[in-house]
Order: C-alpha cells, then structure tokens, then sequence
C-alpha cells in the first residue's frame, strides 16, 4: 500500500553551487571598513587594529597572512550568494562550491597550470590566517575568533592533477553579512588592479563615499585604516602616484600636499560638481590671502 506522503524528488543540497556568470562583484562592508588582509605575500606578523570600539587582531598561518589578492575568493563566493538571494534560490548556504575555471576567469586572472596552484596558495592562506575580532554583522556583536575560510576541498581534479572544483566553507560570521545584504558592488576594474594597496584604498574609497559625491581623509588616517606598513612618507608618495595616474575606478583621487590629506570624488556627475566647487573654493581663499 501506497504511503501518505510522496517521495521527495529533489534532493536538498547541503552546499551552493555557484554558477552565476553575470553576478556583479561584492564586497562585505565590514573587511572593507577594517585590514583583515595583508597587503603583502608572506607577512608573518600578527597585526592588531582598533578604531572607533571596534578591534581586530590577525594571525597568520604557516603560510602567512592572506593577502588582499586573495580576498577575491572571499568577493567571488559573496557575489554568487548575493546573486542567487536575489534571485529567489533555495539552496544558498555558507558552503559554495564553484569551478576553478570560472573563479579566475571572474577575477581576471590567467588560467595556466600556475594559476592552479597559485588558487590552491591562496586557499590554504585563508584557512591558516586566523582573526580574533569584535566588529558586527547583521547586529550581532561578540568576540569571536575565526580562519577568513573555515574549510576548503577539492572536490574534482582533471587529468592533471589540477583542481577543477573545489568546496568552500565560509566563516558564520561573514555568512551574517551575506544573509543580511551588508554589501557594496565594486566594480569589474577592481580585479584588474595590481597593486594591493590600490585595491585596499578602492576599497576604502568605496567604502566611505558610498553615495556622497566626494570623500576627504588625511594621509594618517588612511594609512591606518588601509593596514600599510610603510613608513607615512612611503605611503604618502604612494598615493601621489595614484592620484596622478587617474587609474583608481570609480574614483578620482585629488592629493593635497599642504594639508597633507586626499579627497576621492565620484565619477559622476555629483562628484565632478563637487571637485569644481572645491578648486573654486581654494582659488577664492587663494585670492583672499
């Protein structure tokens, strides 16, 4: 006899396969507010930061610290699971599986047998770098500790032994800000900047002048908040040849010398409005004295 209930036809995946091409690049406004990544490869220091309450201690793994450049696993699995919630998916959770193939043809990256293994670097620097933290997500604070990838396996190899899919467990406490959107989209240029401190102060800029037309920081303040290392003179020409470049994406970066601080002002309308207040703003006091 027939039972009550039907068999389930589909099985309830415990994992999200991410396979959203068109998925516009995210990033989870609280590592883009605070340096949970190194700007440089094999930086074995443990780093402490704390502004405004909130507080964040980074240890690296036997490998180093996770660097900015490997952040991009951290942006490609956040911008799937944005864009499948968006997208009304049922099967989205903290654990993503994806292809190798289409995280480094997203980030831009090359897709010799090198990059293969350069991915597999970065995997194993996200799950040794392990973070103590107090900072928020999806109004939950506590102090908790956490590698910036909980696990990661390869779940199929090709007939060179390179990874072709792997399974990537992210921590909670990023998974929270996922669920509660705590997101900004950056731009497809990000991927294609070189620097790792250009990419940090995109991120900042971002970050910070979300939709106002313009951002003004002192040089000290975004040292600090970038997480450089470099002595203030280093760092200040640094982001003089940023600025004179024009290559930042989104954002033009004006570097002011006498007050020894940077403003970044959208590429918009409102932020070209407000660079030309700000030139006949200084012509006028130019005048004046």
């Amino acid at each position: 006899m027939a039972g009550h209930l039907s068999p389930y036809r589909h099985r309830q995946l415990d994992f999200f396969v991410a396979d959203i091409l068109d998925a516009a690049p995210k990033d989870d406004m609280a590592s883009m507010e605070h340096p949970l990544f190194a700007l440089r490869a094999g930086d074995m220091r443990v780093r402490v930061y704390e502004r405004n309450g909130a507080s964040v201690k980074v240890m690296p793994g036997t490998y180093g610290c996770a660097t900015i450049h490997d952040k991009d696993v951290w942006i490609y699995c956040i911008s799937q699971l944005v864009e499948a919630i968006n997208r009304g998916r049922e099967d989205v959770g903290r654990v993503v599986r994806f292809t190798a193939y289409d995280f480094l043809v997203t980030t831009n990256r090359d897709t010799s047998g090198r990059a293969y293994e350069r991915m597999g670097e970065a995997l194993g620097r996200l799950s040794g770098t392990r973070i103590e933290t107090n900072i928020e997500t999806d109004g939950r604070r506590e102090r908790a500790g956490f590698g910036l990838v909980d696990s990661w396996r390869v779940i199929e190899r090709d007939h060179d032994d390179r990874m072709v899919a792997v399974e990537v467990t992210l921590p909670d406490w990023l998974w929270r800000s996922v669920k509660a959107k705590h997101v900004l989209t950056l731009s497809r240029d990000y991927f294609r900047l070189r620097k790792p401190l250009d990419r940090r102060i995109y991120e900042l800029a971002r970050k910070h002048c979300g939709a106002q037309p313009k951002w003004r920081v002192s040089l000290k303040v975004l040292r600090e908040k970038s997480g450089s290392a470099s002595p203030l003179r280093n760092f200040r020409e640094d982001i003089r040849h940023l600025a004179e470049s024009g290559e930042l994406p989104d954002y033009r970066v004006a570097f002011d010398a006498e007050g020894d601080a940077v403003t970044f002002y959208a590429r918009a309308p409102k932020g070209a409005k407000a660079q030309i207040t700000d030139l006949l703003g200084g012509l006028n006091k130019r005048k004046r004295t």
